[in-house]
C-alpha cells in the first residue's frame, strides 16, 4: 500500500508519536516538487508510563494528560490543515492492559486513530530515522535509543539494517522498580550497580551476539542520551569541540558520578539538565553505561532524531513519486530537499554543478591544487545550492544564500562543514574571499585556505551558464606551466554571455592561482 500523493498545493501530513515519557507532533507539508516543509514540531511531557510498570496499567491521571495533550496537539494541526495523521504508539500502551480503553478514548476525543507498534518495529523506525539524517557511507553503526520504557538497538549501514531489538529497559521503568519516589537522595555506589546488573542481565544475550559484530560508530537517539552529552558540556571541563556532538565513556562516568551525589532537588539545578528528567536521567545513564562498557564502546555520536523522523521517512518512502529517499544518501537527500524546499531553478542549479566538477577535477589532475575528495563533495554541494538566497530576493542573493545554508538542518553534515558549503555560496559571486577577510574567521585556517583555492572554481561554473540555457557542454583544463593555465570550453552554439562571463572571473582567478587564464570556446556543431 502506498502513501497519497502530493496534490498541486502540498499535502499536510500530521506524525504523532506517543511515548512512555512524552508525546511528540511532527506536521509536514509535502509539496509537489517533491520536497517537504515542516511546518511545526512540538513535544509535551505526559509520563504515561508513570506507575504503570508495578500495575499494569494506564493510570487514570496519566490517562487525562494524554488525551488533554494529544487533542491539542491535533487541534493544532489541523490549524495546519492537516489532512491526514500517522499516529503510533510504544512502549507504555504497548503492556498497557487498559489500552483499549485508552486508544478508544483518543478516538472519541481526541479524533485520533491510534496504532500501537511492537518493540521490533519501533526499532526499525528508530534506525530509519537516524540513519536517514546521518552520514556513514560505507561504515557499520550501531544504534540505541533509551526510551521511558523500552530501549531499542539496531546495527546497520545507511540504508539497511541486520539486527534490531527492543528490551523492556526504559529510564521510567527502572526508576518505578528501583526508586518509586525518583531518587530523591543521593545514589549510592551499591544502589546504582543493582541497576546495572539488572540492565546486564537484560542484555546479555543480545550484547554476546553484538560483541561478533564489526562496526565503525555508535549513535545514540533520545532525550535521555542528548541530555546527558548536555550535562557533560556544560559542566566538564572545556576542551576541543568535535565536529559533531559526541559522548565519550570517560565522561559519562564522570556525569553520572555528579548526578549520583547529589539529591534530586540539587540534581535539578545540574548545568544542562532538564529539570523534568531529574528523576529519572540516573537509571537512563545505567542503560547507556552498560551498554558502552558490554560493547567496548569509548565514544557515541549524539543525534535529535528518532522515531518521529523515521515515521516520516517511512512514509515518504511509500508514497508514489516521491524520490526522495531511494539510491540517494542522507546527505544528497538533504541538499536536494532543501533546495527544492526553496523553489531553486534545478537545471541551472545541475548545469553549475557539474561544470564546477569538472573545472575541480582537471585542475587537480594537473596539480593546481591537492583539495581533498571531502572538498570536492562539499564543492559539489554549494554548487547546486549557489542560488538559493533567490528565495528571498535576487537583489544580494550570494548572501542570502550564506543565510539560509548556514541555518538550515542540513542531515549529514556537521557544522564546520556547513558553515565551509554556506561561504561557498557566498562568495560564488560578487566579492571574493581575501585572506585577511574578518567575515570568514570562524573558519579554521585550512578551511579558509580550501575557501580560497574553490571559489574560483564556482564562479567561473556560474558565469558559463550565465544565459541559464546550458550551452556549455564540457569544460576541462588542459595544460598548466609556471606562467600561464590553459581552459577549453566546448559549446553548442553562441556562447557570448558566458565569454564575457570569464573575462569577468579572470582576474580573481589568476589572483588566486598566480597564473594567467588562457582559454579556448570549441563549438560541439563544428567537430561534426
Amino acid at each position: 500500500m502506498t502513501a497519497a500523493t502530493a496534490g498541486r498545493d502540498g499535502r499536510v501530513v500530521a506524525f504523532v508519536d506517543i511515548g512512555t515519557n512524552s508525546v511528540r507532533l511532527l506536521v509536514v507539508r509535502l509539496n509537489p516538487n517533491h520536497s517537504y516543509t515542516i511546518l511545526t514540531r512540538q513535544k509535551q511531557v505526559v509520563r504515561l508510563g508513570e506507575g504503570e510498570f508495578d500495575e499494569d496499567e494506564i493510570r487514570s491521571d496519566a490517562a487525562e494528560r494524554l488525551i488533554l495533550v494529544c487533542r491539542t496537539f491535533a487541534d493544532l494541526a489541523r490549524t495546519f490543515a492537516a489532512e491526514e495523521f500517522v499516529a503510533v504508539a510504544t512502549s507504555a500502551m504497548r503492556e498497557a492492559t487498559n489500552q483499549h480503553e485508552i486508544l478508544h478514548r483518543l478516538r472519541k476525543e481526541a479524533n485520533l486513530d491510534v496504532r500501537v507498534i511492537s518493540g521490533q518495529e519501533e526499532a526499525r523506525l528508530i534506525y530509519l530515522g537516524v540513519a536517514s539524517g546521518v552520514h556513514l557511507e560505507d561504515r557499520q553503526a550501531f544504534f540505541i535509543d533509551i526510551g521511558g520504557g523500552s530501549t531499542e538497538i539496531a546495527v546497520g549501514g545507511e540504508k539497511s539494517y541486520h539486527y534490531l531489538h527492543s528490551f523492556r529497559l526504559g529510564a521510567i521503568r527502572l526508576a518505578n522498580l528501583y526508586s518509586p519516589e525518583g531518587f530523591s537522595d543521593p545514589v549510592s555506589p551499591a544502589q546504582y550497580r543493582k541497576i546495572q546488573d539488572h540492565v546486564k542481565d537484560a542484555i546479555v544475550r543480545s550484547t554476546t551476539r553484538l560483541k561478533k559484530e564489526t562496526f565503525d560508530c555508535a549513535i545514540g537517539s533520545s532525550g535521555t542520551i542528548m541530555n546527558l552529552a548536555e550535562i557533560a558540556q556544560r559542566t566538564l571541563p572545556p576542551r576541543a569541540a568535535p565536529a559533531e556532538p559526541v559522548l565519550t565513556l570517560a565522561d559519562l562516568r564522570r556525569v553520572i558520578d555528579l548526578l549520583c551525589s547529589l539529591p534530586l532537588e540539587q540534581r535539578r539545578k545540574i548545568p544542562g539538565i532538564n529539570p523534568e528528567r531529574a528523576d529519572i536521567i540516573i537509571p537512563g545513564a545505567a542503560i547507556l553505561e552498560t551498554f558502552m562498557k558490554e560493547l567496548g564502546l569509548r565514544s557515541i555520536a549524539i543525534t535529535s532524531r528518532g522515531l518521529q523522523d523515521g515515521l516520516l521517512a517511512d512514509y515518504l518512502s511509500r508514497m508514489d513519486a516521491f524520490p526522495l529517499l531511494g539510491e540517494l544518501s542522507p546527505r544528497q537527500r538533504s541538499v536536494l530537499q532543501l533546495g527544492r524546499s526553496c523553489g531553486i531553478n534545478e537545471a541551472h542549479a545541475r548545469t553549475v554543478t557539474s561544470i564546477v566538477l569538472e573545472l575541480f577535477d582537471s585542475s587537480r589532475d594537473l596539480g593546481l591544487h591537492a583539495c581533498s575528495d571531502r572538498d570536492r563533495e562539499l564543492l559539489e554541494y554549494a554548487s547546486f545550492l549557489h542560488d538559493i538566497g533567490s528565495f528571498i530576493s535576487y537583489t544580494n542573493h550570494q548572501a542570502h544564500s550564506f543565510y539560509i545554508i548556514r541555518n538550515s538542518e542540513l542531515l549529514g553534515f556537521d557544522e564546520r562543514e556547513i558553515t565551509f558549503m554556506a561561504y561557498l555560496a557566498r562568495f560564488h559571486r560578487k566579492k571574493t574571499p581575501k585572506k585577511k577577510d574578518m567575515v570568514i574567521t570562524d573558519l579554521g585556517e585550512h578551511d579558509q585556505e580550501t575557501l580560497r583555492l574553490l571559489t574560483p572554481f564556482i564562479r567561473l561554473a556560474e558565469t558559463l551558464d550565465r544565459s541559464h540555457t546550458a550551452l556549455i557542454q564540457h569544460v576541462r583544463f588542459s595544460h598548466v606551466d609556471k606562467e600561464s593555465v590553459s581552459l577549453e570550453v566546448v559549446a553548442r552554439g553562441d556562447c557570448q554571455l558566458e565569454i564575457w562571463g570569464i573575462e569577468s572571473e579572470k582576474k580573481a582567478f589568476e589572483k588566486t592561482f598566480g597564473r594567467k587564464l588562457v582559454f579556448e570556446i570549441i563549438d560541439s556543431r563544428s567537430e561534426h
